[in-house]
């Protein structure tokens, strides 16, 4: 009798893990997606990022994934509110686009808007970190004037790969 449990346990355990994980989002799209309307990209992949005011319009949705946001998958949509492409935005090729001086929306078209930013001092403007996949621990930052303009853009470290320093 006993000998019965283990393997019904394994088997109730497996059938509530497929139930669980068949009631999470997508991470990122696939050739599925081709052809796939607004909703039920949004079913699959969750709420976009930023989210427009009004979705049934949307031409573009953006939707940041990764515990550190390490992927933006972008989907363009046609005129019938229709999935015709998508594409990985955090890449260093697309970073190589940002220049100075370029308007914070030409950023946000090439690279999508990051959700790690903070503000300078003395109302100098705002520094947008995006993590990406990369071999090193780093990752793309972008300066914006007050005017919401590229001052400067380059790599840095994020906080967690910075060595630790033991003061004695």
């Amino acid at each position: 009798m006993n000998d019965m449990l283990i393997p019904l346990r394994t088997i109730a355990l497996f059938a509530m893990t497929i139930v669980l994980l068949a009631g999470c989002e997508t991470y990122g799209p696939s050739e599925r997606f081709i052809g796939m309307s607004r909703e039920q990209v949004i079913a699959e992949m969750g709420t976009p990022y930023p989210s427009p005011a009004d979705l049934s319009q949307a031409q573009r949705l953006d939707f940041p994934r990764g515990p550190s946001g390490k992927h933006t998958y972008s989907l363009k949509f046609d005129a019938d509110g229709k999935v015709i492409s998508y594409q990985q935005l955090l890449t260093e090729e697309n970073f190589a686009q940002i220049t100075a001086g370029m308007d914070v929306s030409e950023v946000i078209e090439r690279i999508g808007m990051s959700r790690d930013r903070f503000g300078l001092a003395r109302n100098r403007g705002y520094v947008w970190n995006f993590r990406y996949i990369t071999p090193l621990c780093r990752w793309f930052q972008i300066e914006f004037t007050a005017e919401n303009k590229v001052r400067s853009t380059g790599y840095g470290m994020p906080p967690e790969c910075r060595p630790k320093v033991i003061v004695m």
